[in-house]
Protein backbone atom coordinates (compact mmCIF):
# COMPACT_ATOMS: atom_id res chain seq x y z
CA UNK A 1 0.00 0.00 0.00
CA UNK A 2 2.77 2.44 0.94
CA UNK A 3 5.31 1.16 -1.61
CA UNK A 4 8.20 1.31 0.88
CA UNK A 5 11.25 -0.96 1.16
CA UNK A 6 11.20 -3.76 3.75
CA UNK A 7 14.65 -4.71 5.03
CA UNK A 8 15.26 -8.22 6.35
CA UNK A 9 18.02 -10.72 7.00
CA UNK A 10 18.93 -12.80 3.95
CA UNK A 11 17.65 -15.96 5.69
CA UNK A 12 14.23 -14.32 6.07
CA UNK A 13 13.93 -13.18 2.46
CA UNK A 14 12.56 -16.50 1.09
CA UNK A 15 9.47 -16.02 3.25
CA UNK A 16 9.02 -12.42 2.11
CA UNK A 17 9.40 -12.99 -1.63
CA UNK A 18 6.94 -15.82 -2.17
CA UNK A 19 9.56 -18.55 -2.42
CA UNK A 20 8.76 -20.43 0.80
CA UNK A 21 6.32 -20.86 3.66
CA UNK A 22 7.37 -20.89 7.29
CA UNK A 23 7.74 -24.21 9.15
CA UNK A 24 4.47 -25.30 10.76
CA UNK A 25 3.85 -24.61 14.46
CA UNK A 26 4.03 -27.17 17.26
CA UNK A 27 0.77 -26.87 19.24
CA UNK A 28 1.93 -29.47 21.77
CA UNK A 29 4.17 -26.87 23.45
CA UNK A 30 3.38 -24.25 26.04
CA UNK A 31 0.37 -25.79 27.81
CA UNK A 32 -1.70 -22.74 26.98
CA UNK A 33 -4.69 -21.80 24.88
CA UNK A 34 -2.68 -19.82 22.32
CA UNK A 35 -0.41 -22.82 21.75
CA UNK A 36 -3.40 -25.07 21.09
CA UNK A 37 -4.81 -22.55 18.64
CA UNK A 38 -1.51 -22.22 16.75
CA UNK A 39 -2.52 -24.62 13.90
CA UNK A 40 -5.09 -21.96 12.97
CA UNK A 41 -2.47 -19.17 12.78
CA UNK A 42 -1.07 -18.23 9.33
CA UNK A 43 2.27 -19.74 8.41
CA UNK A 44 2.33 -18.93 4.71
CA UNK A 45 5.00 -16.63 3.36
CA UNK A 46 4.14 -13.39 1.61
CA UNK A 47 5.45 -11.83 -1.59
CA UNK A 48 6.71 -8.26 -1.26
CA UNK A 49 8.47 -8.43 -4.60
CA UNK A 50 11.42 -6.09 -5.04
CA UNK A 51 10.37 -4.15 -1.93
CA UNK A 52 12.02 -6.87 0.19
CA UNK A 53 15.71 -6.03 0.48
CA UNK A 54 18.62 -7.44 2.49
CA UNK A 55 19.82 -5.60 5.57
CA UNK A 56 23.27 -4.03 5.21
CA UNK A 57 26.07 -6.40 6.18
CA UNK A 58 27.66 -3.75 8.45
CA UNK A 59 24.80 -3.98 10.97
CA UNK A 60 23.32 -0.54 10.31
CA UNK A 61 19.58 -0.02 9.93
CA UNK A 62 18.54 2.01 6.86
CA UNK A 63 16.56 5.10 7.82
CA UNK A 64 17.30 4.67 11.54
CA UNK A 65 20.63 6.31 12.44
CA UNK A 66 22.16 5.04 15.67
CA UNK A 67 20.42 1.66 15.55
CA UNK A 68 22.17 -1.67 15.02
CA UNK A 69 20.53 -4.90 13.86
CA UNK A 70 21.56 -8.16 15.52
CA UNK A 71 20.85 -11.60 14.08
CA UNK A 72 18.85 -13.46 16.76
CA UNK A 73 17.51 -16.62 15.06
CA UNK A 74 15.61 -19.44 16.68
CA UNK A 75 12.07 -18.13 16.48
CA UNK A 76 12.60 -17.77 12.73
CA UNK A 77 15.71 -18.23 10.56
CA UNK A 78 16.31 -14.55 9.87
CA UNK A 79 14.92 -13.03 13.06
CA UNK A 80 16.70 -9.82 14.04
CA UNK A 81 16.64 -7.55 17.07
CA UNK A 82 17.43 -3.82 17.09
CA UNK A 83 19.69 -2.05 19.61
CA UNK A 84 20.59 1.59 20.15
CA UNK A 85 23.83 2.08 22.04
CA UNK A 86 23.19 5.73 22.91
CA UNK A 87 20.44 4.92 25.43
CA UNK A 88 20.44 1.12 25.66
CA UNK A 89 17.04 0.68 23.98
CA UNK A 90 16.45 -2.88 22.75
CA UNK A 91 13.68 -3.98 20.39
CA UNK A 92 13.88 -7.75 20.80
CA UNK A 93 11.04 -8.81 18.50
CA UNK A 94 10.16 -12.39 19.48
CA UNK A 95 13.63 -13.43 20.66
CA UNK A 96 12.21 -12.84 24.14
CA UNK A 97 8.74 -11.82 25.28
CA UNK A 98 7.48 -9.78 28.22
CA UNK A 99 4.34 -11.84 28.73
CA UNK A 100 3.72 -15.56 28.33
CA UNK A 101 2.51 -15.79 24.71
CA UNK A 102 1.20 -19.36 25.08
CA UNK A 103 -1.38 -18.22 27.64
CA UNK A 104 -4.53 -16.48 26.40
CA UNK A 105 -5.11 -14.99 29.87
CA UNK A 106 -1.60 -13.51 29.99
CA UNK A 107 -1.96 -12.14 26.47
CA UNK A 108 -5.39 -10.59 27.10
CA UNK A 109 -4.45 -9.07 30.45
CA UNK A 110 -0.86 -8.24 29.41
CA UNK A 111 0.48 -9.72 32.64
CA UNK A 112 4.21 -9.00 32.64
CA UNK A 113 6.56 -11.95 32.81
CA UNK A 114 9.89 -12.14 31.02
CA UNK A 115 9.78 -15.30 28.89
CA UNK A 116 11.51 -16.95 25.98
CA UNK A 117 10.23 -16.87 22.39
CA UNK A 118 6.72 -18.15 21.61
CA UNK A 119 7.22 -21.91 22.04
CA UNK A 120 4.73 -23.05 19.43
CA UNK A 121 6.47 -21.09 16.65
CA UNK A 122 10.13 -21.56 17.65
CA UNK A 123 11.97 -23.84 15.21
CA UNK A 124 15.50 -23.98 16.66
CA UNK A 125 15.90 -23.93 20.45
CA UNK A 126 19.70 -24.00 20.49
CA UNK A 127 19.86 -20.85 18.39
CA UNK A 128 17.07 -19.29 20.46
CA UNK A 129 19.20 -19.81 23.59
CA UNK A 130 22.21 -18.17 21.95
CA UNK A 131 20.03 -15.25 20.87
CA UNK A 132 18.84 -14.59 24.43
CA UNK A 133 22.42 -14.76 25.69
CA UNK A 134 23.51 -12.24 23.05
CA UNK A 135 20.75 -9.83 24.07
CA UNK A 136 21.53 -10.18 27.78
CA UNK A 137 25.18 -9.33 27.05
CA UNK A 138 24.04 -5.93 25.72
CA UNK A 139 22.79 -4.90 29.21
CA UNK A 140 19.86 -2.90 27.80
CA UNK A 141 18.08 -0.20 29.78
CA UNK A 142 14.75 -0.67 27.97
CA UNK A 143 13.33 -3.88 26.51
CA UNK A 144 10.48 -3.86 24.00
CA UNK A 145 9.27 -7.20 22.65
CA UNK A 146 6.74 -8.44 20.10
CA UNK A 147 4.52 -9.86 22.86
CA UNK A 148 3.88 -7.84 26.04
CA UNK A 149 4.45 -4.29 27.24
CA UNK A 150 7.93 -2.72 27.34
CA UNK A 151 10.08 -3.16 30.45
CA UNK A 152 12.69 -0.83 31.90
CA UNK A 153 14.81 -0.68 35.02
CA UNK A 154 17.36 -2.93 36.73
CA UNK A 155 14.97 -5.70 37.84
CA UNK A 156 13.73 -6.72 34.37
CA UNK A 157 17.23 -6.49 32.97
CA UNK A 158 18.49 -8.76 35.75
CA UNK A 159 15.68 -11.16 34.80
CA UNK A 160 17.02 -11.17 31.23
CA UNK A 161 20.42 -12.28 32.51
CA UNK A 162 18.79 -15.04 34.58
CA UNK A 163 16.72 -16.15 31.58
CA UNK A 164 19.88 -16.44 29.47
CA UNK A 165 21.70 -18.38 32.18
CA UNK A 166 18.78 -20.71 32.95
CA UNK A 167 17.22 -20.87 29.49
CA UNK A 168 16.96 -24.65 29.33
CA UNK A 169 15.07 -24.80 32.62
CA UNK A 170 12.91 -21.69 32.16
CA UNK A 171 12.13 -21.54 28.44
CA UNK A 172 13.15 -24.63 26.50
CA UNK A 173 10.48 -27.38 26.51
CA UNK A 174 11.45 -30.92 27.43
CA UNK A 175 9.89 -32.40 24.31
CA UNK A 176 8.38 -31.16 21.08
CA UNK A 177 8.77 -31.27 17.32
CA UNK A 178 11.73 -28.89 17.15
CA UNK A 179 13.26 -29.46 20.59
CA UNK A 180 15.58 -32.34 19.72
CA UNK A 181 15.97 -31.60 16.01
CA UNK A 182 15.50 -28.09 14.54
CA UNK A 183 13.99 -27.13 11.22
CA UNK A 184 16.78 -26.76 8.66
CA UNK A 185 16.61 -23.67 6.47
CA UNK A 186 18.84 -21.69 4.13
CA UNK A 187 18.54 -18.87 1.59
CA UNK A 188 16.04 -21.00 -0.37
CA UNK A 189 13.68 -21.51 2.55
CA UNK A 190 12.91 -24.73 4.39
CA UNK A 191 15.29 -27.59 3.60
CA UNK A 192 14.21 -30.27 6.11
CA UNK A 193 11.72 -30.67 8.95
CA UNK A 194 11.60 -33.13 11.85
CA UNK A 195 8.53 -35.41 11.83
CA UNK A 196 5.29 -33.82 13.10
CA UNK A 197 3.49 -34.83 16.28
CA UNK A 198 0.38 -36.96 15.99
CA UNK A 199 -2.15 -35.14 13.80
CA UNK A 200 -5.26 -36.42 15.60
CA UNK A 201 -4.12 -34.93 18.87
CA UNK A 202 -3.40 -31.63 17.14
CA UNK A 203 -6.87 -31.46 15.59
CA UNK A 204 -8.61 -32.18 18.88
CA UNK A 205 -6.29 -29.75 20.64
CA UNK A 206 -7.18 -27.00 18.18
CA UNK A 207 -10.90 -27.69 18.54
CA UNK A 208 -10.69 -27.68 22.32
CA UNK A 209 -8.67 -24.48 22.08
CA UNK A 210 -11.43 -22.79 20.07
CA UNK A 211 -14.00 -23.85 22.65
CA UNK A 212 -11.79 -22.64 25.50
CA UNK A 213 -11.20 -19.34 23.69
CA UNK A 214 -14.94 -18.75 23.41
CA UNK A 215 -15.39 -19.51 27.10
CA UNK A 216 -12.44 -17.31 28.14
CA UNK A 217 -13.65 -14.44 25.97
CA UNK A 218 -17.13 -14.60 27.48
CA UNK A 219 -15.70 -14.70 31.01
CA UNK A 220 -13.38 -11.74 30.41
CA UNK A 221 -16.13 -9.66 28.81
CA UNK A 222 -18.44 -10.34 31.73
CA UNK A 223 -15.83 -9.64 34.37
CA UNK A 224 -14.03 -6.63 32.94
CA UNK A 225 -17.11 -5.29 31.18
CA UNK A 226 -19.01 -5.26 34.47
CA UNK A 227 -16.08 -3.58 36.19
CA UNK A 228 -15.87 -0.86 33.55
CA UNK A 229 -19.61 -0.13 33.85
CA UNK A 230 -19.29 0.19 37.63
CA UNK A 231 -16.33 2.55 37.43
CA UNK A 232 -18.13 4.71 34.87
Amino acid sequence: MWDVPVYAHTLELPFLTGRADYPPPDPTLGRGLMARLSPLFPERGINLGDRARPLPADGTVPGAPGWQWIHTPGHSPGHVSLFRHSDGALVAGDAVTTTRPESAFAVLTQRQELSGPPAYFTIDWRKAHRAVSALAALSPSLLAAGHGAPMRGPAPMASLTVLAREFDARARPRRGRYVQAPAVTDERGVVALPPPPRSRGIRWGALSGVAAAAFAGTWLIRRFGRHSRVTK
